[in-house]
């Protein structure tokens, strides 16, 4: 615990340089997102809040919670009834902290207009949020090595999964194996709902499981697990029974994109130039208008985070990035294929984190 206490405490250092190198400086921070809560005070329940300043924390959290957060958070930790946001309110007005940081796309309207109700007439409320997503982009040893066990029990579940497999067992059941598998080799749950889509429901991108039993022709997997907090995430397209030409074709395209977006990662590329890349690799082939979503995105404590690897995404990539490479092609009324690895920025290139292999594999 001290160790942790330690980082999170390097982690609010790293913030608070953040924040006074803005134009707009701000006397304290106001942190709402759990994920972001969790960054930097270490709870790991389901209420809290923070108001960071640069020489101390005050962490909010309801009577449930006091045993933990007297555990697990460094600073002034009040379990308090009632609304957390007027308790943080009160503190603000109390030490007349007038510049008040926010996480503006975490509050809604209504806790908004709450938090204005309870502050004096002179606060001034700064939009801050993205900033703490921004210093999460970059990961520490630790947490790429969560990253990494989360990875390979993904990938053991999956393993595990398809060792009980048979055709005809519908979508829905296969997903349920992949998640049991899951909690059985140590995740906490699945990162998102697993995916399951064979035949032509493999051309929906985020096609939900369905009762269709799964017969011959493709069959589409992508899934992720949460362990140790941090997420994983990875796709691979099978075929059941067999692969004709045409799917034999559209699985190579997809993998030579892959392998390409990954040689293409190295520090300093725009995330947009690797999905420029796999782009380039699909348009060749004549399956451009066929790959309808990002080519990959950042993970960690959320199955998706900064950066996107889209289009328009000038974000340079960085040493110690977990990325996620994805390129797929989707034709309607037959089937869809994407191959999808977590990948982290090295400073030659990038390390592949997802072990299962990528060759076209029948069932």
């Amino acid at each position: 615990m001290a160790v942790e206490n330690k980082r999170c405490t390097q982690r609010r250092e790293r913030l608070w340089a953040a924040l006074n190198a803005m134009d707009e400086r701000c006397d304290a921070m106001l942190v709402t997102s759990p994920h972001n809560v969790r960054y930097l005070t270490g709870f790991t329940g389901s209420n809290g809040l923070a108001v960071v300043t640069e020489e101390d924390t005050w962490f909010f959290t309801d009577p449930r919670y006091t045993f933990q957060a007297a555990r697990e958070v460094t600073g002034r930790v009040k379990a308090v009834k009632g609304g957390l946001l007027e308790h943080a309110a009160a503190i603000v007005a109390k030490k007349k902290w007038r510049r008040l940081g926010i996480e503006q796309g975490q509050l809604t309207v209504e806790r908004m207009e709450t938090l204005r109700c309870n502050s004096s007439k002179r606060q001034e409320f700064v939009c801050r949020g993205g900033t703490i997503e921004m210093l999460r982009m970059t990961k520490s040893d630790e947490e790429l090595g969560a990253i990494r066990q989360s990875v390979d029990t993904n990938s053991k579940a999956l393993d595990a999964a398809l060792r009980q497999f048979k055709p005809g067992v519908t979508e829905k059941e296969l997903a349920a194996e992949i998640e049991y598998q899951m909690r059985k080799l140590g995740a906490e749950k699945p990162s998102f709902d697993s995916i399951v889509a064979s035949g032509e429901n493999s051309a929906l991108p985020h096609a939900r499981p369905s009762d269709q039993a799964i017969g011959k022709g493709t069959l589409l997997i992508d899934m992720g697990a949460f362990q140790n907090a941090y997420a994983s995430d990875m796709t691979r397209t099978f075929f059941v029974g067999s692969a004709d030409k045409h799917a034999k074709r559209i699985y190579a395209a997809v993998l030579e994109a892959q392998l390409a977006a990954i040689a293409a990662v190295r520090p300093g590329v725009a995330a947009g130039k690797i999905d420029q890349v796999a782009r380039k690799v699909l348009k060749k082939h004549g399956l451009d208008k066929a790959f309808m979503h990002s080519t990959g995105h950042g993970l960690g404590l959320e199955i998706h985070e900064p950066p996107r690897l889209g289009k328009k995404d000038k974000t340079r990539l960085e040493i110690g990035m977990a990325i996620t490479i994805e390129p797929g092609a989707y034709v309607e009324n037959i089937g869809g294929v994407r191959i999808e690895d977590v990948v982290v920025v090295t400073p030659k290139g990038c390390e592949i984190l997802t072990p299962t292999p990528k060759e076209l594999r029948v069932l």
